[in-house]
């Protein structure tokens, strides 16, 4: 596995976890434009183009994710076969945002959610997590949403639905011509929960953490519409580079015909001196991460609550002819509050992780992950 590391002038810290390829993401063909047809193995129809947690008063329910199914294989001619058997996603308009409700999937206060869809030219998908925080004490899910519908994607989708990396008429983005899926966030655990029905210490109401069963149902749909895509670009910010991060592992079981990337934006994990093992048993426990974290990750399941960093090497080395990436800010005070939660064995009034420490626990990860 051959390791390479930036550091951008800009003070943003790019880190690519495993080897680097030698083309570029955006590159291949594009096909005829018009209507998407979904589920086809047609060019549009195949094309694709913030965080942390906290204690509980309820225990783990040690209850896997419900729906899907399980990784696929290959058949007796060697080839992949495909590991969903959902309906392929609705048809579309190439370039227009539609949203796909999931009455399966559920949002931290129990109401239904869905996903954002826009069919692009290119053969290739991204897989975008929003991020937004995270719920595990009082104050974290005071500050984080706890629903998403229709509404809110109709509020986003000509905002920032077509800004930055989401911004098809952009000339310079190498994934604008792609198809899209954008995944709402509103389970409070980084979209990989699987605990159902928790109480948590300190906030009312039953909570649904169940970001990782929802993108199971998501990709019930998602994986025959886009089966044959060439490239899968998987991604998020903050919360929603955490979700991509703890999601990889099984993306890149769910489509076995296409090449998958991750790009971790502001989702950064660090070694236990820096990210406290009781804060990481926090989490643990809130959304019962250690169902949904790889179980053949042996070292990501410290005594302490602490291994979280190790599913960097561990993505690394069973992905290493993918291609893997982290983007940081040096001093990302969205990243230092959540993380300053572990100050004090978990006691801190006022959580901040000091900027010279978040720092250092990057440049850690780059030396050492």
């Amino acid at each position: 596995m051959r390791l390479c590391y930036s550091v951008v002038t800009t003070g943003l810290l790019c880190l690519s976890l495993t080897a680097c390829g030698d083309d570029e993401l955006g590159s291949g063909t594009e096909s005829d434009g018009g209507s998407a047809s979904a589920g086809t193995d047609t060019d549009t129809g195949g094309t694709d183009t913030d965080a942390a947690t906290g204690t509980d008063t309820d225990a783990a329910t040690g209850t896997e994710s419900d729906g899907g199914t399980d990784s696929g294989g290959t058949d007796t001619d060697g080839e992949p076969v495909i590991p969903y058997d959902g309906d392929p996603l609705p048809e579309a308009d190439v370039g227009e945002w539609i949203w796909v409700d999931f009455p399966e999937a559920r949002c931290r206060d129990g109401s239904s959610t869905g996903i954002g869809v826009r069919y692009g030219l290119e053969n290739k998908l991204m897989i975008f997590f929003q991020g937004g925080g995270a719920c595990f004490n009082t104050l974290s899910c005071q500050l984080n949403p706890q629903n998403y519908d229709e509404g809110n994607f109709g509020g986003w989708k000509d905002g920032g639905g077509r800004s930055g990396i989401l911004d098809p008429e952009n000339p310079d983005n190498p994934v604008g011509e792609w198809s899209v899926i954008y995944v709402p966030y509103c389970t409070g655990d980084v979209h990989a929960g699987d605990r159902p029905d928790a109480n948590l210490s300190g906030v009312p109401g039953t909570q649904q953490f169940v970001g990782y069963r929802n993108v199971d149902h998501f990709l019930n749909r998602v994986v025959p519409t886009f089966w044959e895509a060439e490239h899968v670009l998987v991604t998020g910010v903050s919360a929603g580079g955490f979700g991509a991060a703890l999601n990889y592992d099984r993306m890149t079981e769910s489509f076995l015909k296409s090449e998958v990337t991750l790009i971790d934006d502001s989702g950064p994990p660090m070694a236990d001196p820096y990210l406290a093992p009781c804060l990481q048993q926090q989490w643990r426990d809130a959304w019962n991460l250690d169902m949904t974290l790889p179980q053949d990750c042996a070292d990501c399941f410290n005594a302490d609550g602490g291994g979280i960093i190790n599913l960097a090497s561990f993505l690394g080395d069973k992905h290493s002819d993918e291609v893997m990436a982290l983007i940081s800010s040096e001093e990302d005070g969205t990243i230092r509050s959540f993380f300053g939660f572990g100050n004090n064995d978990c006691s801190a009034l006022i959580p901040n992780m000091d900027a010279a420490t978040f720092k250092e626990g990057l440049y850690d990860l780059r030396d050492n992950g």
